[in-house]
This record gives C-alpha cells, structure tokens and sequence, in this order.
C-alpha cells in the first residue's frame, strides 16, 4: 500500500479510522473461510459519508475495495485480493428507526443479526433471517449472501426481508435501491443488489421488513436408524402439504460432537435425527405435531420427543445451531460445503458426499437444511497433516460437482465468492455469464468492487486466476 494512498484515506475519513499494521492486515486477510488474501489497507467508516470519501479515494488511486462485515462468510467473498482496501462496517452498528406498526426498521449495515431481533423483541416481532452464526453475523453480511438460516423454509431467505438499501457505488454517488412501499416504481434494483457480494457496491443503511412471533411453537426432534429414512421423512412432510417453520437433519458423527459439547440427550446411536419445529395457532400447531409425529414413525423414527417448554426448544437450537463449533473435539479444522439438491435425491447425494470422504481418507459430518435441500457437509480434518488440504480440495470438488449433476446449484445461502468462482460453468452458459457480468458492470463499471469473486474470467474483472493460486490454507 503506498504512502499517497494511505494519506489520502486518512485525510478523508480520519487517521484513526485507517489501519495498516501487520496484525490487523492479516485477520483482514480473510473470512471463515478457508481462502486468505491480502489487505492493503483496513479502513473503519462511521457513517455513510464516511464510505463514499473511502469509495472516491479507492476510484482517484485506481485500488479496489472490499466491505466488510463481521467476517463470518463462508466462501471467500469478504477475502481481499491483491492488496484492496477493506472497509469494515462493524462501527457502523446503530438501530436508526423502528416502525413496529409497519413491521419494518432501518438499521445500519454492521447491527448484528440477533441483537436486531433481541431490540425489536419488546414488540413481538423478529428478524426472520437466522443463519448458524447469528450471534456474530452482521445484517450487511446477510443482505450480501442472501442468507437463510434453519427458519428459511417457511419464512424465505434474506431477499425476502429486505424493503431498500442506501449504497454507495464504485462512482461515489449515494443511491436508494427499492422504498418502504410494498412495490416501489421501476426496476427492482433491490432484488439485484441482495445477494450481490460486496460487487455491487457497499449499503450504508438497509430497511428490513420484520415478522410478528408465532404464536404458539412446538419442537421436536425424531431420529433414525438409517440416513435415509431421514431424508424420506423430510420428503413425505412436505408431500403432505405442510412446511414446517424448520427442518433440520444432523447425522450420527454430528450428533456425537454435539451432545459431547452441549450434554442435551441427543440420541448419539441413531444414524441421523430431525429437528423440526412447527409454528402458528395453537389448534394447528397441535395437529401439525401430530401428523409430522405420524409420518415420522410410519418412516421407522425410533424415538419422537417433543421439547416441555422453552429451555428444553432452546438447548435443541443450541445444538444445531453450535454444530459447527463442536466439531473442534474431533479436528481443529473444517471446511463447509454448501450446495442445494432436489428433496428427492437428498439419500443419494448423501451416500456419494460419504464415499467422496472415504475415498479422500477424511471424516465428514452433515448438519443441513433438509427441508430445502440446502446441504451443509462438514470436512474434518487436521491442517498440519502433510497433503491433507489437497484431499479436502479433492473432495470439495467432487460434492459440488456431483450436487451439480442431480439437478442441484452451487450454494444456497454462503455464495460463491472465491471458494465456487471457477464452477459457475458447471450451472451456466457463456452468455448466462457474460449477461451477469454486464449487470455487474451497471452497477460498478471501474470494476473496483470486490473484483475477482463469483464470476470468472472473462466474466469478472479481468483475469484472477493467478489471483488466487495458493489461497487455500
């Protein structure tokens, strides 16, 4: 990073707000993902003001920038490449307005997911959106990935609780994408930002739409003796017309790992359990509990247990949502997959997701949104292991593709930043790739927007393969 450009976005934003000592520069390198870059510079603005004079100043040095949230995507999409500028929101963390009668607030881009739902809790409402790392996630970070979470099945994912977003653009100016209204004039250039990955441009300020509490919930948990009569289960719920508020399947490796870190009387022996919670009246509740109890055990489930009360529903969500974390009792490495496949062929891609791990002599764990077919396989392993990383990459490759290959797509609600980039040709054509790469440069034509992720070459901003040779840790 040169000293011209680092004086200039001191000048602009303060010399407080501007970092570039080896420390921070390294944990900005990267995401929880596996894939590490490199930062030139990490920069704090304090409000939207500040943003646009670090966009300007990115455009006038021609360096790209890259926004930050709390760091906790999955596929490379927040990593810098080459040297960019990283404008990190986690300051920018204010709950601006709350309108509980419209059902809808204005928070900035660094509120966290869960301390947006815990402030507007007082008026029976949430925040739909509950990824695993709800706890850390940031709302900006949500709306770049689209995010879901184990709620998404009847609630949807993150496009669907998202009204508008002020951003800034590549060119410094400060637009409004979408409007409190239900259908705003014009394009739904809303719908095109979320999900964007940071391409697009970096939002400043974003109204969410929220949702009233059920009224009455009911939690259960069934387990099998074989993965597949799982995945039938999932499949005959859903055919009996119900969709659950969630759907969650853990296999018998997570179960173990889970109930060792949580001590919840998981049924550590069964090949795989569900999670599943049904939401509403309390008349449908009540007869929705009974049909998914009956479909369970017609599909050989050998216990149903249904949580008492609220700390028994919160311990379960626990375990779900802390898989992840647990796994560190078995390896101190992972890495997470995320691919979407059809309901049908949900045994199918399993049986090949544990012959994929075998054949790379690595252990994996699958933790999903089994409702949508959202799959979430856990690769095990130990980094300090000669050649191990080698096999983990093998081994991601062959899920994706093998997900592609029964009618699946590339990722759910993790994106495709880095980590997917070069199979985007597996799921499109050439001109699906260049038309998305035209809706790209609309919004971002000096191509400064977190270049080098989700399309590749041509499609992206020039030629990044030799970008990010040797990223993987």
């Amino acid at each position: 990073m040169t000293t011209a450009l680092l004086d200039a976005l001191r000048s602009a934003i303060g010399r407080d707000a501007v970092h570039d000592n080896a420390a921070e520069l390294m944990l900005a390198g990267h995401d929880a993902s596996n894939l590490v870059g490199q930062a030139g510079a990490v920069c704090y603005p304090g409000n939207a003001e500040d943003v646009r004079r670090v966009v300007d100043v990115c455009r006038e040095h021609d360096v790209p920038f890259v926004a930050r949230g709390a760091g906790t995507g999955l596929a490379g999409g927040a990593t810098p490449i080459g040297g960019a500028v990283v404008v990190c929101t986690t300051k920018m963390n204010r709950i601006l307005e709350v309108d509980p009668l419209a059902r809808l607030a204005w928070v900035e881009p660094g509120v966290l997911n869960l301390d947006l739902t815990r402030h507007v809790s007082r008026w029976g409402l949430h925040f739909a959106p509950d990824p695993s790392s709800q706890q850390s996630c940031s709302i900006g970070g949500n709306v770049a990935n689209n995010s879901g979470g184990p709620h998404c099945l009847a609630e949807g994912v993150t496009s669907a609780h998202i009204l508008a977003c002020d951003v800034v653009l590549s060119d410094g100016s400060l637009v409004r994408l979408g409007g409190e209204e239900p259908e705003p004039v014009g394009l739904d250039l809303r719908g095109a930002f979320v999900g964007s990955e940071g391409m697009f441009g970096i939002a400043t300020a974003i109204c969410v739409r929220l949702t009233p509490d059920p009224v009455d919930v009911r939690t259960m948990l069934l387990d099998f003796e074989t993965v597949r009569a799982g995945t039938d289960t999932v499949s005959a719920i859903i055919a009996a017309g119900m969709v659950p508020a969630a759907l969650e399947m853990m296999d018998r490796l997570c179960l173990q790992a889970v109930e060792a870190y949580i001590d919840a009387g998981l049924p550590t022996d069964a090949a795989a359990a569900l999670l599943v919670e049904v939401a509403g009246a309390p008349a449908a509740v009540a007869a929705d509990a009974e049909t998914v109890e009956r479909i369970g055990r017609a599909h050989g489930a050998r216990t149903v247990r249904v949580a008492q009360d609220e700390a028994e529903r919160t311990l379960l969500w626990k375990g779900r949502k802390n898989a992840f974390g647990a796994i560190a009792r078995i390896k101190p490495n992972y890495y997470l997959h995320d691919t979407v496949v059809p309901r049908r062929h949900l045994s199918d891609v399993l049986d090949h997701v544990y012959r994929i791990a075998a054949e790379q002599d690595l252990l994996v764990l699958n933790v999903f949104h089994a409702g949508d077919g959202n799959l979430h396989p856990l690769l095990v392993f130990d980094e300090r292991e000669p050649g191990v990383i080698d096999r983990v990459h093998r081994a991601g490759a062959a899920i994706v593709e093998v997900s592609v290959a029964h009618g699946g797509v590339l990722s759910g609600e993790h994106g495709i930043g880095l980590e997917k980039r070069d199979y985007m040709p597996l799921l499109f054509t050439d001109l699906d790739l260049e038309a998305q790469g035209w809706m790209r440069s609309a919004f971002d034509p000096f191509g400064l927007a977190n270049p080098f992720k989700v399309l590749p070459s041509p499609a992206g901003c020039g030629d990044a393969h030799a970008h990010v040779e040797g990223l993987w840790v």
